[in-house]
């Protein structure tokens, strides 16, 4: 039983979870069609999480031309090459299977604000102080 935790334990990504239930992703997947590789983007609404370890995966929902695609993804897929957060949801369900029978604005899901003092920059990966308003510069 060790053995096969260890092996699992060196193929999972260490920093594939920033994401909750209720937050709108892009999931970069790579597509292999015949000898070509490309990346596609993915976005939508995560509305689950199941299981534990190596074998993690989420549910994305999205609307495509007034129809409801949802995809499941592994989370520590070799296949996806990155999991981009966009927004925060605010929630208070585990699951979002509700929103299956919703369309329009009540598929949506609120989005939750915070005051943060520390923002991580997707871009760079460094912190920035942050407290709510812009600073100016000072004229001299």
């Amino acid at each position: 039983m060790e053995l096969v935790r260890a092996l699992e334990e060196k193929q999972m990504k260490q920093d594939a979870e920033d994401f909750r239930i209720g937050d709108t992703v892009k999931v970069h997947f790579k597509i292999i069609e015949g000898k070509t590789e490309r990346v596609q983007v993915f976005e939508g609404i995560v509305i689950a999480k199941k299981r534990d370890g190596l074998r993690k995966t989420f549910t994305v929902r999205k609307i495509s031309y007034g129809v409801g695609v949802e995809r499941t993804f592994p989370l520590h897929s070799p296949k996806i090459q990155k999991i981009v957060r966009v927004r925060e949801g605010r929630i208070r369900r585990a699951k979002l299977y509700y929103l299956r029978g919703r369309s329009g604005k009540a598929a949506k899901v609120a989005e939750l604000i915070r005051k943060r003092r520390d923002v991580k920059v997707p871009e760079t990966g460094t912190t920035a102080e942050h407290e709510g308003a812009p600073e100016t510069p000072e004229k001299t």
